[in-house]
């Protein structure tokens, strides 16, 4: 399933990119602006579009807008951390090494 997803600044240091249908949110990941870092803290996917991969396109989404600004990501989120492991060489340019 392709998303349309769009930016979101949720005020403050809190941005993020979210895919939004009649109004309700059903797909999200978000972060916490650190100086050049994106402390990655949250990504939810509504139960009609789970098992479709969309959690991966968030992250995807993420990533690149990482690299087209020269941040780096640091991962919080249980599943940012998993997909980080388990999908390391696509991610290793913006993970943050602390």
């Amino acid at each position: 399933m392709e998303l349309n997803l769009q930016f979101h600044d949720a005020g403050g240091d809190v941005y993020g990119f979210r895919e939004e249908r009649e109004g309700k949110v059903v797909a999200e990941i978000t972060w916490t602006m650190l100086g050049d870092v994106m402390v990655m803290d949250h990504t939810f996917v509504d139960e009609s579009l789970r098992g479709g991969g969309v959690a991966k396109q968030l992250l995807d989404r993420a990533a690149t807008y990482a690299r087209e600004k020269g941040y780096r990501m640091e991962p919080v989120c249980s599943y940012v951390i998993m997909a980080f492991e388990r999908y390391a060489d696509e991610y290793n340019d913006v993970k943050c090494t602390l």
